[in-house]
C-alpha cells in the first residue's frame, strides 16, 4: 500500500491519554502524529474534572498521607476482584505513580494530592481515606496562544461562577465559611483585575479541572512540534502480515493514508452519543440524551479495532452519575447536591429507592433497578426544601441567600427541570407522585434525620457519604429534615461521564483478538477499552 505520511507512533483521539502517549512516544525519540475527529480538541478530558487516581504517589507524603503501591492494589483487586485480568490490575497500581512522575518531569502536568478526598469504597482493604485522588492544578490560556481557541470547552463555561477554580478551591468553597468567602474575593478580585480579558469579554484566562490538564498536555505537544490535525477521524486500521501498520485517516472529508511504524493507538473516547452502540449494549431506556460525555465519545476506535478482530468487554458499563438536563440540552452531572442535608430522591411511587449520598455510579446502578422493579425511577426527583434552597448549591445552581429563585431562568421551570410549589402535596401533583406516600417518605426520613441514623438505607454511614455534606449539622452531616415550604424537585436521569466499555487490552495496552492473542502494532487506552476498572469506581480520577 501507498503511504501518504510515515510516523513512529499514530495517536487517534486527544484527549488526557491519547496526548500523554504522544509527550511520552516523542520523549523516547519518536516521530509523532495525533488525529482527531472532531474540530476541538480535548475530548471528555476537557470537559471533566481532570482528577486522577493514582495510589501510593510519591506527593502524598506532603499531605500527611501514608500510602504504598501494595495498599492500591489490594484495594483495586479486593473491588474489581476477578472480572479483571489481575495482571492488568497490578500494572495500573504498579506504573501510575511512575507516570506521573515522568509526566512531571517531562512536560508542563502537574498534580497535588487532595488530601480529604477518600477512596469511594472504605470496607475494602487498602482503602485510603485521602491523597489518592490528585487536582491537575491551573494553567494560564495564554500559553495556548492560537490554539486556544480549539480547545473543548467545559459544560459549566457561563453557568455558576464567572471565574474559575481547581478542585481543592471548589472544596475550601462549598464549606460557606468566613475563609470561604475570603478566597471567593480574592479568586474574584483576581479575575477582574485581567484588564484585557474582561475588556474582551472572554473566559477566565486561568483553566482549571479537566481544561488545565488538556491545555498542559496541548502546550507540551506544542512544544515538541507534535503535529495534530482536527477533524481528521480514524476510518480503517490497515494490517499487512498480520500486523497493523498504518491507518486511513478521513482529513477535513479527503483520505490520507498514514503509516505507523512502531503502532497505533486508540484512544478517541467512549460511545456515549452513539445511540446504536447503547441500544445494542447497554440497559434499557437509553440513549445519547443523557450523556455529559463530549460529542465526539462516537465509539470510532471501537468500531475500527472490531473491524480488525478485537475483542471486546464490559460494554454494558459507564461512569455511571445521575444528570439532569438544561432547556437548552446541555447535560450536567450532579456529583455533589445529592448528598447536602434536607434533600432526599424518591421515583415516581413517591419513595426512596438507594442512599442519596453513596458515590455517582451506584447510585444510577439503583436508579435502573428501581425501574426495572416498575417504580418509575427515569426520571426521579432529588427533592429538598427552603432550608437547603437557601445554604447549598444544588447542581450548578447557586444557593438561594446568593442567587434567587427570580434569577433562575424561568425556561428551567418550564421545561420541567426544577418544579417550585408551597407544599408538598401540592409539589406531588405537578410531579403526577402519589402525594400521600411522598409525605409519608418524608416524615419517616425526617424522624431518621433528627436521630441521625438512616435504617432503610443507611446514609451518612461512610466517610463518603459525610463529604458533600454540612458539618455542622447534627447529629449527621448529610441527614437533615424537610419542613420549610416552599419545596422544590430537580430531575434526574441516570446519566454517565462516558461510556467504559471497549476493547480488550492486556496489561501493556495491547489490544487482544478473539481468541486473546495480541494484534501486533495496536494499542488502546482510556474509554476506547473495556475498563481496568472494570464496573466498578475506585474513586475520584479513576476515569
Amino acid at each position: 500500500m501507498k503511504f501518504d505520511r510515515e510516523v513512529d507512533w499514530l495517536v487517534a483521539g486527544s484527549g488526557a491519554g491519547g496526548m500523554t502517549s504522544a509527550v511520552v512516544a516523542h520523549q523516547l525519540g519518536g516521530e509523532v502524529l495525533v488525529v482527531e475527529s472532531s474540530s476541538l480538541y480535548g475530548g471528555t478530558s476537557a470537559i471533566s474534572g481532570g482528577v486522577a487516581w493514582i495510589p501510593g504517589n510519591y506527593l502524598q507524603h506532603t499531605v500527611g498521607i501514608d500510602d504504598s503501591i501494595e495498599e492500591g492494589q489490594q484495594y483495586l483487586s479486593n473491588l474489581i476482584g476477578d472480572s479483571v485480568k489481575p495482571e492488568r490490575v497490578t500494572a495500573y497500581a504498579v506504573r501510575a505513580d511512575e507516570m506521573l512522575q515522568y509526566m512531571m518531569k517531562n512536560s508542563h502536568v502537574s498534580y497535588q494530592p487532595i488530601a480529604t478526598y477518600m477512596d469511594y469504597f472504605e470496607q475494602h482493604k487498602g482503602y485510603k481515606e485521602g491523597g489518592r485522588s490528585m487536582d491537575p492544578g491551573s494553567f494560564s490560556l495564554r500559553m495556548l496562544g492560537k490554539e486556544a481557541k480549539f480547545m473543548r470547552a467545559g459544560h459549566y463555561e457561563g453557568l455558576g461562577m464567572p471565574f474559575s477554580m481547581t478542585v481543592i478551591e471548589g472544596q475550601q468553597l462549598m464549606a460557606m465559611t468566613l475563609n470561604s468567602y475570603w478566597l471567593g474575593a480574592k479568586m474574584l478580585f483576581r479575575y477582574l483585575l485581567d484588564i484585557p480579558y474582561r475588556l474582551k469579554g472572554a473566559k477566565d484566562s486561568r483553566l482549571t479541572m479537566g481544561q488545565a490538564l488538556v491545555a498542559k498536555l496541548r502546550r507540551s505537544m506544542m512544544d515538541r512540534d507534535i503535529p495534530l490535525w482536527l477533524d481528521s477521524p480514524i476510518t480503517e486500521l490497515i494490517k499487512e502480515n498480520g500486523r497493523i501498520v498504518g491507518a486511513k485517516i478521513n482529513r477535513n472529508g479527503k483520505e490520507t493514508i498514514v503509516a505507523a511504524r512502531k503502532g497505533v493507538l486508540l484512544a478517541t473516547g467512549g460511545f456515549a452519543h452513539n445511540t446504536e452502540m447503547r441500544q445494542q449494549y447497554q440497559q434499557h431506556p437509553i440513549g445519547k440524551d443523557w450523556t455529559a460525555a463530549s460529542p465526539s465519545s462516537l465509539g470510532d476506535g471501537i468500531r475500527v479495532g472490531q473491524e480488525v478482530g478485537a475483542d471486546i468487554g464490559f460494554m454494558a458499563s459507564a461512569w455511571w452519575s445521575p444528570s439532569y438536563t438544561l432547556p437548552d440540552g446541555r447535560v450536567l452531572s450532579l456529583i455533589s447536591g445529592k448528598s447536602h442535608p434536607g434533600s432526599i430522591v424518591v421515583n415516581s411511587t413517591g419513595k426512596r429507592f438507594t442512599n442519596e449520598a453513596q458515590p455517582y455510579e451506584e447510585f444510577v446502578k439503583d436508579q435502573y433497578a428501581s425501574e426495572e422493579r416498575g417504580e418509575g425511577a427515569i426520571p426521579c426527583y432529588l427533592i429538598f426544601d427552603a432550608v437547603y434552597r437557601s445554604k447549598y448549591t444544588v447542581g450548578h445552581l447557586k444557593p438561594g441567600k446568593i442567587e434567587s429563585d427570580v434569577k433562575i431562568p424561568s425556561s428551567y421551570f418550564e421545561s420541567g427541570l426544577l418544579t417550585r410549589e408551597a407544599s408538598l402535596a401540592e409539589l406531588a401533583n405537578k410531579l403526577g407522585i402519589n402525594a400521600e406516600q411522598l409525605q409519608s417518605t418524608i416524615t419517616d426520613f425526617n424522624q431518621y434525620a433528627r436521630e441521625g441514623v438512616d435504617p432503610d438505607f443507611g446514609r451518612g454511614a461512610t466517610l463518603h457519604d459525610r463529604y458533600y455534606a454540612d458539618p455542622n449539622v447534627k447529629p449527621c452531616p448529610t441527614l437533615a429534615p424537610l419542613e420549610k415550604g416552599p419545596f422544590y424537585a430537580l430531575r434526574l436521569e441516570p446519566g454517565d461521564l462516558d461510556t467504559k466499555g471497549g476493547l480488550a487490552c492486556d496489561e501493556f495496552g495491547r489490544v487482544l483478538d478473539m481468541s486473546g492473542e495480541v494484534i501486533s502494532g495496536l494499542y488502546g487506552t482510556g474509554n476506547t477499552t473495556a475498563a481496568v476498572m472494570g464496573d466498578t469506581y475506585p474513586g475520584a480520577g479513576a476515569t
